[in-house]
C-alpha cells in the first residue's frame, strides 16, 4: 500500500505540471534495428535477422530526460556530445518531447551511439560507438558555467554517470555543492567502482551489482550488502542510498533504519532504461515533497512498467496512475475530484482504451432507484463518473431545505460504490461544463428524461458519442423517503 496515496495522485494529475529537472551526464542516441529471425547463416553459426524496421530513442542521460518530460515535467540536460549527424538527430528527438538540451559539441569526438538488433523481443548484438578519452578544460568550464545556469530553476538534479568520462569527481562535487547550498535534492545513477565522488548528494541509486562493486561485498550475502549500503550512505553524507534489487523491489537505506519496497510481479521483457525511469520517477516525487519512503514506492511501479516494455521507452504520467487505479479504487476519498483531477484521469483511462459513462443528479439520500441506475450506467462503459450538484445547485433546483445530505457527504457516499470510478461536484444547475471538460462516451440518464431533454445530448453525439435512457424504478424518490420521514406514526 502506497503511502499517502492522496500526494501521490495529486502529484501524477497535476502537480509535476511546471516542475523542472536538471538532468546532467552521459548522453547517448539508443538506435534500434528491428526484425525476425528465421534461420541460421550458411557462413557463420549465427542468427540471420531480417530487418524489419528501424528506430531511434534518446539513451542514458538522455533518456533519463525523456522520463521526466513524459511525467509531465520539464527536463533540461546538460552533457557532451560530438558535431556530427547523431546529435543533430538526438536533439530533435529531444525538442519533439519538450525536453531542454544544452550540449556542449566536441569537434572531432562521436556522440556516443548504442546499435541494438533486436530479433523478435530478444536483443541480439549491441554496437557501441563512443568516445573515451576524456574531454578539454575548456568543455568543463562551459559545463559548470551551464550547471550554475539551469540552477536558477531546478526542483531537482539527476547526475546519470554511465562512465563516459562527463561526471569526474570535479564536476559531481561542483554540481552537487551548488545544488545543495540551494536546498535543491541531487540525485545520482552511480558507475563508478567508488561512490566516493558523489559523497554529499540526497541519495545514490545504485543497482545491486553496482553496490555489490562498491562495498566489495557479494550478492549472495544480501543481508550484509543492504548493510554495507547503510553505512556508505553515513560514511559519504547521504540522506540515503537507495538500492534497486530486481525482482526483490527497492531498499531504501538510511544508517540506522531499511525500508523496502517489494516489487509487483510483471512479466519481464526488456530491464534497459529501468534505472532511469526509477531516477526520474525518485527526483519527481523528492521535488514534489514527498517522503523518500513513499518516494521509492512511487518509483517501483514505475521501474515495473518499465521492464515490461522492449527497449529504452520511457514511461508516461498516464501509465503511473492507471497503475495505482486499484488502490485508487479503494478509497472513496480518492474518487472525488475537482474538474482538473478529472481531466486527467479520464486522460489516462483513455491512453488504455477505455470507454466512458458519465451520470449526473442531485443523489439527495441515496436509494435504489439511485443504486439501479449507476450499476446501469456502469454496465454502458469501462469507467462511470458521477456529477452531483453543489448545495447551493440543489436549493435552488428544489428549495431551501434541500439537500437533506451535504455535497461532500454525497460525494462521498457515492464514491464508496464499486460502479463508480470518479465523482465530481458542479456549482451550475446543469452539468454542461463538466461534460465539455470530460467528453464522455456515453450519457446515462433515467426513464423520466427522453433525449431531447438530457443536457449534452447533442454535445455528445457531435463527438461521436451517445445517449442513453435507462427505466426507472418505480416507487423510489428521494421526496418520497423525505416525506415518509415527516409523517406522523399514529399507529400506536
Amino acid at each position: 500500500m502506497i503511502h499517502d496515496l492522496h500526494a501521490v495522485v495529486s502529484l501524477i494529475e497535476t502537480g509535476w505540471i511546471g516542475k523542472e529537472i536538471l538532468v546532467i551526464g552521459d548522453i547517448m542516441l539508443d538506435h534500434y534495428t528491428w526484425g525476425e529471425v528465421e534461420r541460421i547463416s550458411p557462413e557463420a553459426p549465427v542468427p540471420v535477422v531480417r530487418v524489419m524496421q528501424q528506430s531511434d530513442q534518446p539513451g542514458g542521460a538522455a533518456n533519463v530526460a525523456m522520463n521526466i518530460a513524459m511525467l509531465g515535467a520539464r527536463a533540461t540536460l546538460l552533457g557532451f556530445c560530438g558535431d556530427d549527424s547523431e546529435s543533430g538527430t538526438l536533439e530533435y528527438l529531444l525538442r519533439a518531447a519538450e525536453v531542454q538540451p544544452h550540449f556542449i559539441r566536441m569537434t572531432g569526438q562521436p556522440t556516443t551511439t548504442k546499435l541494438r538488433i533486436i530479433g523478435g523481443k530478444q536483443q541480439m548484438l549491441r554496437l557501441d560507438r563512443e568516445h573515451t578519452g576524456g574531454y578539454s578544460e575548456d568543455g568543463f568550464s562551459a559545463l559548470k558555467a551551464q550547471i550554475e545556469t539551469s540552477l536558477q530553476t531546478a526542483g531537482a538534479v539527476i547526475l546519470s554517470d554511465y562512465g563516459k568520462g562527463v561526471l569526474t569527481e570535479g564536476i559531481c562535487q561542483f554540481a552537487i555543492s551548488q545544488a545543495r547550498a540551494r536546498e535543491i535534492p541531487v540525485l545520482v545513477d552511480p558507475k563508478q567502482r567508488s561512490f566516493r565522488r558523489y559523497r554529499g548528494a540526497t541519495t545514490i541509486c545504485p543497482n545491486l551489482n553496482e553496490l555489490s562493486t562498491a562495498a566489495g561485498i557479494s550478492t549472495r550475502d544480501l543481508d550484509a550488502l543492504l548493510s554495507a549500503g547503510q553505512q556508505m550512505a553515513e560514511d559519504l553524507g547521504l540522506d540515503a542510498l537507495t538500492a534497486t534489487m530486481s525482482e526483490k523491489g527497492i531498499a531504501l537505506l538510511r544508517p540506522q533504519s531499511r525500508f523496502i519496497a517489494p516489487a509487483a510481479a510483471r512479466q519481464v521483457f526488456d530491464v534497459s532504461g529501468a534505472g532511469d525511469t526509477v531516477i526520474a520517477t525518485l527526483a519527481l516525487a523528492l521535488s514534489g515533497g514527498l517522503q523518500m519512503e513513499t518516494a521509492v514506492q512511487l518509483a517501483n511501479i514505475a521501474a515495473g512498467i518499465a521492464v515490461s516494455k522492449v527497449g529504452t521507452v520511457p514511461v508516461s504520467a498516464d501509465e503511473l496512475l492507471l497503475s495505482i487505479m486499484p488502490e485508487i479504487g479503494h478509497q472513496a476519498s480518492e474518487k472525488v475530484l475537482t474538474l482538473e483531477g478529472l481531466r486527467a484521469r479520464a486522460h489516462a483511462w483513455r491512453q488504455a482504451g477505455e470507454h466512458i459513462t458519465f451520470t449526473n443528479g442531485c443523489f439527495d439520500i441515496l436509494h435504489m432507484g439511485h443504486i439501479t441506475l449507476l450499476e446501469s450506467a456502469r454496465r454502458e462503459g469501462d469507467r462511470l463518473v458521477v456529477g452531483i450538484n453543489s448545495d447551493r445547485s440543489v436549493s435552488a433546483l428544489k428549495g431551501p431545505s434541500r439537500p437533506i445530505v451535504g455535497e461532500r457527504e454525497r460525494a462521498q457516499i457515492l464514491a464508496s460504490l464499486s460502479a463508480v470510478d470518479a465523482v465530481v461536484i458542479f456549482e451550475e444547475a446543469t452539468p454542461l461544463r463538466v461534460i465539455e471538460a470530460l467528453r464522455p462516451d456515453v450519457i446515462v440518464k433515467g426513464g423520466d428524461y427522453t433525449e431531447a431533454t438530457v443536457v449534452g445530448a447533442n454535445e455528445v453525439r457531435s463527438w461521436g458519442g451517445r445517449v442513453k435512457i435507462v427505466p426507472t424504478v418505480e416507487g423510489f424518490s428521494t421526496t418520497r423517503i423525505i416525506a415518509k420521514a415527516n409523517t406522523p406514526d399514529i399507529s400506536g
